[in-house]
């Protein structure tokens, strides 16, 4: 018992020394006044637009001036750190990073140890995609604010769609996508997309198009519904009865083999949302100039035709010695109009704010737009999908559903083709309950 609990006591020394615990640094009413904020996050380029903002926030607010103590840890050791942080009500940052799929953990139970946000978008409230400030709320209060929408849509490589004479326009629904699929396969005898059998990037988005998930809005699981046996059963069909998919090499759309698969010109398209663009410009470089973005097929026409994925909200926690001050701080980053559009310009992320969309700043060239063939048109195509996504229910079993899509349902269903889809969700929904 006595070595368990100087293990304890040892992490939170080492998370207590790393936070580096914020000061303020001013020794009289004659100096300016600089206060030490310490972020933590498990992302780089997130570092930068915190960096970028301090830096802003320095001029705009020379009485009131941030050093900020930023750390980047590897995504399970910042999370696991968090945790211990925050049961013990020391060592916290001011400010943290809290990946989607983690988040409903740090805020189980009935004392969240986390500062109610929701003062700070409710002058503008209307203006923001209000299914990305439910994913991050409990009994009605606000506790993070996201980094982008995370709006799926559809990346069609146009060499592929031009040779078959598919006009990608001309598809509504999926149906659609399917007979266009058929196409692209006869004409190029390439695949017109690849299916994950290690990620949940294909199902989650469909299901969450069609108001379904893994839980409704009560909490409860909803695995092995209808809507979602019914799509995963799509999915498979796409495979081994339409032949107008494969599954994705490296089993997901992050996997090197993939990126050298459709860096060649592997399949005829790929469905992820907005924030991958990033990831053709950095793995896929052979494509630049060949890449279209259009909404995700619908179910029915006139349905919905897009879905938030992915996400990382920012959160301060209670213990925090300067909670006035990072509140602050983060409305200026990632709640104002100006924040919002540094979204786009330092993360290349479709911001929360829909209002910003058409500001002049999000229309110009940058290495985003000179990549895809509809890039300084992008965001008027996103004014038409924001009222098109659907809010993903989140509760502190997501990681646990979410494991066992890829680790067990979608490689069994989709890969080795040895179970039937409601089998799978049947199992999976049995066990996780």
């Amino acid at each position: 018992m006595k070595r368990k609990v100087s293990c304890v006591l040892a992490v939170l020394l080492v998370i207590s020394l790393l936070s580096g615990c914020s000061v303020n640094t001013a020794s009289g009413p004659s100096k300016s006044k600089t206060t030490t904020l310490t972020y933590w996050t498990f992302n780089g380029l997130h570092e930068a637009l915190f960096q970028d903002a301090a830096k802003n926030w320095n001029k705009v607010h020379p009485d009131r001036k941030i050093k900020l103590n930023s750390v980047v840890y590897p995504y399970g050791q910042m999370h696991d750190n968090l945790s211990i942080s925050l049961i013990a009500n020391q060592g916290v940052p001011d400010i943290v990073d809290i990946e989607q799929k983690r988040f409903a953990t740090m805020v189980k139970g009935n004392q969240v140890p986390l500062v109610d946000l929701t003062s700070l978008v409710a002058k503008d409230r209307d203006k923001f995609v209000e299914s990305r400030l439910t994913m991050y709320s409990k009994n009605g209060k606000l506790y993070g604010i996201d980094t982008h929408v995370g709006t799926t849509v559809m990346y069609y490589n146009m060499d592929i769609m031009q040779k078959a004479g598919v006009n990608i326009d001309r598809i509504q629904t999926w149906d659609d996508y399917v007979k266009a699929g058929k196409k692209v396969v006869k004409k190029t005898g390439k695949p017109m997309t690849t299916i994950e059998t290690k990620d949940p990037n294909n199902f989650l988005p469909m299901i969450v198009q069609q108001k379904s998930g893994f839980f409704d809005k009560n909490g409860k699981l909803i695995l092995n519904n209808k809507i979602n046996v019914k799509t995963l059963e799509f999915l498979r069909d796409m495979v081994y009865t339409d032949k107008v998919a494969v599954p994705t090499p490296g089993g997901n759309h992050h996997a090197e083999e993939y990126y050298g698969f459709m860096n060649q010109g592997g399949a005829g398209s790929v469905l992820m949302p907005i924030w991958y663009m990033g990831r053709f410009l950095d793995y896929m470089p052979d494509l630049k100039g060949k890449i279209a973005i259009r909404p995700m097929p619908a179910w029915t026409k006139g349905g919905d035709r897009s879905a938030g994925m992915g996400g990382t909200a920012t959160a301060i926690p209670k213990a925090s010695k300067h909670i006035d001050l990072a509140k602050d701080f983060l409305q200026y980053t990632k709640v104002s109009k100006e924040g919002n559009i540094k979204l786009w310009t330092v993360l290349g992320f479709d911001p929360l704010r829909w209002d910003v969309w058409d500001d002049p700043a999000l229309q110009k060239e940058n290495k985003y737009t000179a990549y895809f063939t509809n890039g300084t048109s992008l965001f008027n195509m996103l004014l038409e999908l924001k009222d098109e996504i659907n809010p993903l229910y989140m509760t502190e079993d997501f990681p646990a559903v979410s494991d066992k899509l890829a680790t067990q349902i979608l490689y069994k269903t989709i890969k080795l083709r040895n179970e039937t889809p409601k089998k799978a969700l049947d199992d999976a929904a049995k066990e996780l309950e």
